[in-house]
C-alpha cells in the first residue's frame, strides 16, 4: 500500500512538472527570441547596420565592363571538384535513389531545353542549380534581346559523363544561347559567373559547361560539423565517438585561460546521423588529423578562421594527452602544430555539440563551437542567452527535484530519459538558425562565410 502511495504521488509530480516545463519553455523561448534581436545592438558593427538601410541597399551598380572568357578557360582558376569551385561529386543520383527528390524540374519559358533523351532529364536539377540557371536567363535576355538561354544537358542518367561527373546530380548544366551563334558563347561564359554558378568553363566550341556546389555544403544548411566518427575525451579519462555523444555529457575542453577543463554539452546546433556532407580534414605535422565543415571556426595562431581558409603553413592547437591517466584529470598541454595538408572529403553523419566553454576538443585538436561569422567572441556571446537558459532550467529542475525528494535512483531515470529525448532531437537547433538569419541583416558581409 505504501509503494502504490509514493509511486501514485511520484507520478502527480512528474506529470505537474512536465505541464509545468513545456509552459516555462515555450514563455523563456519568447524571451530568447527578444534578448537576442537586442543583444547585437550592443556590438558596434551590427548598431550601425542595424540603424542604416538593407543589405544591399545604397549600393552603386555595378557598371564595370565584362570581359568574355577564351576558350578552354574557366573560373574560378581551380579544378571543378575543389573547395572553391563546385566541390566533391557525392555519388550518382538514379531514379530510384533517395536523392532523386531533391531535384527539382525547371519550367522556366525563358529557357529552352534540348531534351534529346525524350525524357525531360535535362530539366531536372538542384535548387541551387535552377536558381543560378533563371538568372543567367535573364541576363542573357537582356545582353541580347531576342535572344534566349539553351539547355543542351543537364541531369545525366545514362551514364553519358565521367565517373565524377556533376551532371549525374544534377548540378551541371552545358548551355548555349537559342541562336547557336558561336561568337557569343565567350560572352555567355562571363554571364554565367555572374550569375553565381561556382564553376564555369568554357569547354567546347558548342557548349558552355556550369556547375554549383552541393545543396548540403552551402553555410545555409550545413553551419559547422564534425563527422560522427571524430572522437572527444570525457570525465572519465576514455574516448567517446560524437554519434554516441548526449546533452549533459561533459567533454574536454578549453577555458578562457588556457586550461584543458571538461565541459558540459548543453545542445546540438545541429545533428544529422545520416546525412552526407563534405568536410574539410587538416593534417598536422605530428600527424593529428581534424576533420570538420568548411564554414566551421579553428583556432589558429593569431586568431580563429575558417576551415576553408586554413592553410599549409598554419598553426592549430593540439593536445599532447593520449589519454587522462585517472578520471576527472587531463593532461593541460597545448601546443601549436603545422598543418600539412587540407583536403576535401565526403563523411556521413553531421555533429555540432555546443559546450559551456564554446569549443572542445576533438581528436585531440581544439575547435570552436561555431561557424558562419569569423568571430568567436561575437559568436560565444551570441548564444550566451541559450547559455542562461541551460543554467537556470537546470538550477530549477534541481530545486523541483530535491523539493519533492525522488529517490536518487529514479530521480537518475528521469534525467537520462529527458536527456536522451533532447539528445536525439535532428536537424539545425532553432536558435543557431535564427542567428543565422539575424546575422545578414547585422553583421558585415565580410564576417560572413560566402
Amino acid at each position: 500500500m505504501v509503494h502504490h502511495y509514493h509511486r501514485r504521488r511520484g507520478l502527480q509530480a512528474t506529470h505537474h512538472y512536465a505541464i509545468g516545463s513545456r509552459v516555462g519553455t515555450s514563455l523563456f523561448q519568447v524571451l530568447l527570441l527578444l534578448l537576442s534581436l537586442w543583444l547585437p545592438v550592443l556590438d558596434n558593427s551590427g548598431f550601425a547596420l542595424a540603424c542604416g538601410p538593407g543589405r544591399g541597399a545604397g549600393r552603386r551598380p555595378n557598371l564595370r565592363k565584362l570581359t568574355p572568357l577564351v576558350f578552354k578557360q574557366h573560373v574560378p582558376n581551380v579544378s571543378e571538384n575543389t573547395l572553391p569551385a563546385s566541390g566533391l561529386s557525392e555519388g550518382r543520383i538514379t531514379r530510384y535513389d533517395p536523392r532523386f527528390r531533391d531535384l527539382v524540374p525547371n519550367y522556366n519559358t525563358d529557357i529552352i531545353f534540348k531534351d534529346e533523351e525524350g525524357s525531360g532529364a535535362d530539366r531536372l536539377m538542384t535548387q541551387r542549380c535552377k536558381e543560378k540557371l533563371n538568372t543567367l536567363a535573364i541576363s542573357v535576355m537582356n545582353q541580347w534581346p531576342g535572344v534566349k538561354l539553351r539547355v543542351v544537358e543537364g541531369w545525366d542518367e545514362e551514364g553519358m559523363h565521367a565517373t565524377d561527373s556533376l551532371h549525374y546530380e544534377g548540378r551541371a548544366v552545358d548551355v548555349t544561347t537559342s541562336d547557336r551563334d558561336r561568337s557569343k558563347y565567350g560572352m555567355l561564359a562571363r554571364l554565367a559567373v555572374e550569375a553565381g554558378f561556382d564553376w564555369v568553363y568554357y569547354e567546347s566550341r558548342s557548349h558552355i559547361h556550369c556547375s554549383v556546389k552541393s545543396e548540403s555544403s552551402s553555410a545555409g544548411k550545413s553551419g559547422g560539423c564534425f563527422p560522427g566518427r571524430s572522437l572527444v575525451r570525457t570525465e572519465d579519462g576514455s574516448t567517446k565517438r560524437l554519434d554516441d555523444v548526449r546533452l549533459g555529457d561533459r567533454i574536454a575542453a578549453v577555458d578562457s585561460r588556457g586550461d584543458v577543463v571538461y565541459s558540459e554539452v548543453i545542445a546540438f546546433l545541429d545533428r544529422s546521423p545520416s546525412e552526407r556532407r563534405q568536410f574539410i580534414r587538416l593534417t598536422t605535422k605530428s600527424g593529428r588529423v581534424l576533420t570538420l565543415t568548411p564554414a566551421h571556426l579553428v583556432p589558429v595562431e593569431g586568431g580563429s578562421v575558417f576551415a576553408a581558409n586554413v592553410q599549409p603553413g598554419d598553426k592549430i592547437l593540439v593536445s599532447d594527452a593520449d589519454a587522462a591517466s585517472t578520471a576527472n584529470e587531463v593532461d593541460s598541454h597545448l601546443r601549436w602544430d603545422s598543418v600539412n595538408e587540407t583536403k576535401l572529403v565526403i563523411e556521413e553523419g553531421v555533429y555540432a555539440p555546443l559546450t559551456m566553454e564554446g569549443n572542445l576538443l576533438v581528436d585531440d585538436v581544439v575547435a570552436s563551437c561555431y561557424a558562419i561569422v569569423n568571430s568567436q567572441s561575437l559568436a560565444h556571446y551570441s548564444f550566451l542567452p541559450l547559455r542562461i537558459w541551460h543554467s537556470v532550467t537546470s538550477f530549477f529542475l534541481q530545486r523541483l527535484d530535491d523539493a519533492r525528494h525522488f529517490a536518487t535512483r529514479h530521480n537518475d531515470v528521469s534525467r537520462t530519459e529527458l536527456t536522451t529525448m533532447r539528445g536525439e532531437q535532428e536537424g539545425i537547433h532553432w536558435y543557431a538558425s535564427m542567428l543565422y538569419s539575424l546575422s545578414f541583416y547585422v553583421l558585415p558581409f565580410k564576417m560572413i562565410y560566402n
